[in-house]
């Protein structure tokens, strides 16, 4: 099982869909990779050899940031609009919609499930 970037590929997959189970490599990016290592993206992650190995991990470090950088530059780049005062970082601080989506009817998936309304219980009449 190869190791690239921290993570395992996929066993018996090809190259180019293996690739992109790394952070921040997509189809696009793994076929540039493939071909700037000289790797058939046809070739299964199975059959590769040390050698290619190594020529792919050196084109991802040389080309890409990807994995643990990249998400903590994605982190910083969050803190720094909540740090700012931006109506971007304020929506990230209140867990709601960044990109401009309503939110009276939908936006279930950032906001949770919907808080039940507490019913109030009147005095029992015996």
């Amino acid at each position: 099982m190869a190791r690239i970037a921290g993570v395992d590929l996929p066993r018996n997959k090809r190259m180019e869909i293996a690739l992109t189970y790394i952070y921040g490599l997509g189809r696009k990016a793994a076929n540039v990779v493939l071909k700037h290592a000289g790797v058939s993206p046809d070739k299964k992650s199975d059959d590769l050899d040390e050698n290619d190995v190594r020529k792919i991990r050196d084109a991802i470090e040389a080309n890409y940031r990807v994995e643990g950088d990249l998400r903590r530059d994605v982190q910083m780049n969050i803190k720094r609009l909540m740090d700012l005062g931006a109506y971007r970082g304020t929506r990230h601080k209140r867990n709601l919609p960044v990109r401009g989506q309503r939110t009276h009817t939908n936006a279930r998936t950032r906001k949770g499930p919907r808080r039940m309304a507490v019913k109030k219980m009147g005095a029992v009449k015996k």
